[in-house]
């Protein structure tokens, strides 16, 4: 009787531990986009070195991403965006730390595609603001991918948008946000 109950408490903590190790999720190749088309000539990047750490159990989510790293179409564009507008050597990258508020709602162990209500801190050339978004969260076969739309205002984040170019630059960024994320290793 006390090897089956011992047996019983070994297969509890590794049944335990297992849980656990599946409770945090992350990526360094998440990807973002962002549009900022306000004419005719798109205005748009993406970056495909995101880094994304996801706590399931607490529902904490949380963004990094090197500006330098967005890659536009035209060269140009790129250098702009670098030097004038986000001014990426003194602010080099952008964080986002938020709260899945309706995490209660996301099962990370059974396979499915889930609304996630997002609400947290973005900071990006010295300015941080709330922002909130409605996404996904897809679970397949024990990986997660975090996905959403949401839109911010450059001049929420003192981001200058110089008279000679508003009608090519939409002050309205729209970003997306896609993120497969595997279980993170201990």
């Amino acid at each position: 009787m006390q090897t089956t109950m011992k047996n019983l408490l070994v297969a509890l903590l590794f049944i335990t531990s297992s849980a656990q190790a599946q409770d945090k999720f992350f990526t360094k190749t998440g990807k973002i986009y962002f549009d900022c088309t306000g004419g005719i000539e798109k205005i748009e990047a993406t970056n495909k070195s995101t880094t994304c750490v996801l706590d399931s159990k607490a529902g904490l989510i949380q963004f990094s991403v090197l500006l330098k790293g967005f890659e536009f179409e035209k060269a140009l564009m790129e250098e702009h965006f670098n030097e004038n507008y986000v001014e990426s050597d003194k602010f080099p990258k952008a964080t986002f730390a938020g709260t899945i508020t309706n995490n209660s709602e996301i099962n990370y162990a059974k396979d499915g595609v889930y609304t996630a209500k997002v609400k947290g801190k973005l900071t990006m050339h010295g300015e941080t603001k709330d922002v909130e978004a409605i996404g996904k969260v897809t679970v397949k076969k024990g990986v997660v991918v975090a996905a959403a739309d949401f839109n911010i205002l450059l001049s929420d984040f003192k981001v200058a948008i110089p008279s000679v170019v508003k009608d090519k630059i939409n002050n309205k960024v729209t970003i997306t946000v896609d993120c497969q994320l595997d279980p993170l290793k201990s």
